[in-house]
């Protein structure tokens, strides 16, 4: 079966190293990996944000020749920051992710990310937990093939953070996948795949559980998981691994 994305050779310049990756339809994964290690660079590339080398192909289709009108179908891309300066409505900020209007789509973001109370409130006097879930209602839109996330569940409080989980198995399906850049490595369980991204490369693709056990892990974080929790490797172990 075709992968639903297939990236070959995908770089950015003194960021990412030539990588390949394949992810199949209705996959939920999870990128890890240290500050600095590529991740946003990887999520960066797959979305042709900045320029880069190598081939992204989404369903099929070379993501580099899409017209502005087709790129939001097949993937959308959600960066790490939050702020928005523009003094423009929460709801009127969802609909821009939409190629065509269609305020039957946006209604229905509002309503399954809570956020009535404050759809007719500029995106600039939210919060920034509130404006994540504008800008993830966003990046859902238009129903893309590919969402790609740079840490959407950072700055969320507890609920919202269990709630989007939720949601972001719900909206994978059997057309679609993401892949969703992670702070807190506890949060990988919630996946069906993990990848790790050190040094500007995947240096691991492994079933969630076994990448919380690996040595790949514990060498990019210099973390070590036991039965108590996680814990800093010992120094020596650091120091063999250099």
């Amino acid at each position: 079966m075709t992968p639903l994305l297939e990236a070959r050779a995908v770089t950015l310049a003194g960021r990412l190293r030539p990588t390949d990756l394949d992810l199949g339809a209705g996959q939920l994964v999870a990128l890890i990996g240290p500050n600095g290690g590529g991740k946003t660079s990887l999520l960066r590339a797959l979305a042709d944000v900045e320029r880069t080398t190598g081939e992204v192909r989404i369903g099929g289709e070379l993501f580099g020749d899409a017209g502005p009108a087709r790129r939001p179908y097949l993937a959308t891309f959600l960066p790490a920051s939050r702020d928005v300066v523009w003094p423009i409505a929460a709801r009127d900020v969802i609909a821009l992710g939409l190629p065509k209007p269609n305020p039957g789509r946006v209604n229905e973001l509002i309503d399954l990310l809570e956020l009535e109370p404050f759809a007719g409130r500029t995106v600039d006097r939210l919060s920034t937990g509130e404006r994540a879930r504008v800008l993830l209602a966003r990046a859902l839109a238009p129903r893309p093939k590919l969402l790609l996330l740079d840490e959407p569940l950072s700055n969320l409080d507890p609920y919202w953070v269990l709630r989007l989980l939720e949601v972001f198995r719900d909206v994978v399906s059997t057309s679609s996948s993401a892949l969703v850049a992670l702070h807190d490595i506890d949060r990988v369980g919630a996946f069906d795949r993990s990848l790790l991204v050190a040094g500007g490369a995947i240096q691991a693709d492994l079933p969630p559980d076994d990448m919380l056990r690996s040595d790949a892990l514990a060498d990019a974080f210099g973390i070590v998981r036991s039965e108590g929790g996680w814990s800093l490797r010992p120094r020596a172990d650091l120091q063999s691994s250099q």
